[in-house]
């Protein structure tokens, strides 16, 4: 437990953390990859190049220090973060080698005015967080490990099979290489996957959202070709799985991993609503849910038209065939061809006060996934339909912050 000084040391340099914050962390990650590069492999690179990384545990730290006395507020956040960590396999001993240039680019940036009292307070708070988080992660690990299939760390996969599922999105199966069993997991976890990059001279780990319910055969992943901006700061890893792994190649991946799943034991009903690539996780939750229960589900889709909408094929057939299943398609840029082919429901962004009727459901659970405007804006109107907060689940990509 924080003794109550450091507590209060703490949260009174919030208000220079919120100046000086950003430059701390850049300082930090100077420190960090010129002591140690090869840990280069594991963070986001085009994160560090556009600086979000920076930008996002600056909002980190600093979210600390504002709610160090009632960390309860931190909870969701850590809890999203320690699973990211253990996709990533992050070992303890990291986190000592983070906390040495953490503290380092504090004195560094902030001079004198980072005394020696304050300095304490902040190594006994980032180690408290610290033991939290690795007391988290181990806890992860071991669930991982004991699952039946499961496995800890990094272990081989052979790409089955590659498909297209539209202009811009492509679904690779993974079967382990071992020929051993694989473990099931909770319909909506992702798995991290490591490729290199030749060109940064690194390998690099992206997470991806599994893509179909459990099956104790293979896992899906289904990719999203990144193509903004030019073609040196394209998605480094998700042109690489396009381009250049195929049929019959290894990768390696971690379990699964991730606090945003379906809760499979609820009989309520499921309103899922997606945009874009953020359909992944939430049609892995659909099959699990139209196989093992007998649940009400309502899906709701936005896409820019019928050349990039994955899967659209699957779930309109499994909409006609079960009675349970009604979905409902948004596209806000349609083809002439949509038109003709009446392959959407309403042209337009996704907008669930327009098809409240449809989507807004009794006791429903809500699970949403996307781009972080769109959730932003389907959270907010679920709640202007009165639908509680305790009911509305959501998947966070991206860089980890402590606050939305």
């Amino acid at each position: 437990m924080l003794q109550p000084s450091t507590i209060a040391t703490v949260k009174a340099t919030a208000p220079v953390l919120a100046v000086h914050g950003y430059a701390i962390i850049q300082r930090f990650y100077q420190r960090l990859f010129e002591a140690q590069p090869e840990l280069k492999n594991i963070f986001n690179m085009r994160h560090q190049e556009r600086g979000e990384q920076q930008r996002a545990l600056a909002a980190a730290v600093l979210a600390y220090a504002t709610h160090i006395d009632n960390l309860s507020v931190l909870g969701p956040a850590v809890d999203r973060i320690t699973h990211k960590h253990a996709s990533l396999n992050v070992q303890p001993a990291q986190y000592a080698v983070v906390g040495e240039h953490l503290l380092a680019a504090i004195k560094e940036v902030l001079g004198d005015a980072a005394t020696g009292d304050i300095v304490a307070a902040w190594a006994e708070a980032y180690q408290a967080l610290a033991d939290i988080m690795i007391g988290a992660e181990a806890s992860l690990y071991d669930e991982a490990q004991r699952r039946p299939g499961g496995w800890r760390g990094w272990r081989n996969f052979v790409v089955r099979h590659k498909r297209m599922e539209s202009e811009v999105i492509t679904s690779f199966f993974l079967e382990p290489e071992d020929g051993r069993p694989i473990a099931d997991f909770k319909p909506g976890q992702y798995i991290s996957i490591v490729v290199d990059v030749p060109r940064l001279g690194l390998q690099q780990v992206r997470q991806y959202s599994l893509s179909d319910a459990p099956n104790g055969r293979n896992y899906r992943i289904s990719v999203k070709r990144e193509r903004e901006g030019e073609p040196e700061t394209a998605g480094y890893v998700s042109n690489l799985l396009h381009d250049y792994v195929n049929r019959g190649d290894v990768v390696r991946i971690t379990p699964p991993f991730g606090p945003f799943h379906i809760d499979m034991e609820a009989t309520s009903p499921v309103v899922l609503v997606s945009g874009g690539v953020g359909l992944t996780p939430l049609v892995s939750m659909l099959k699990a849910v139209l196989k093992n229960t007998d649940r009400d589900v309502v899906f709701v889709h936005g896409a820019r038209n019928g050349a990039v909408h994955a899967m659209k094929d699957r779930i309109e057939a499994a909409a006609e065939t079960n009675r349970r299943l009604t979905s409902i398609v948004f596209y806000d840029a349609p083809l002439p061809s949509d038109v003709l082919g009446y392959d959407y429901d309403h042209e337009g962004l996704v907008d669930l006060r327009r098809i409240a009727a449809s989507a807004v459901k009794a006791d429903a659970d809500y699970y949403v996934c996307g781009p972080m405007p769109f959730m932003r804006a389907q959270v907010e109107a679920l709640r202007a339909l009165g639908v509680p907060d305790a009911r509305v689940h959501y998947e966070v990509f991206g860089t980890d912050v402590f606050e939305e």
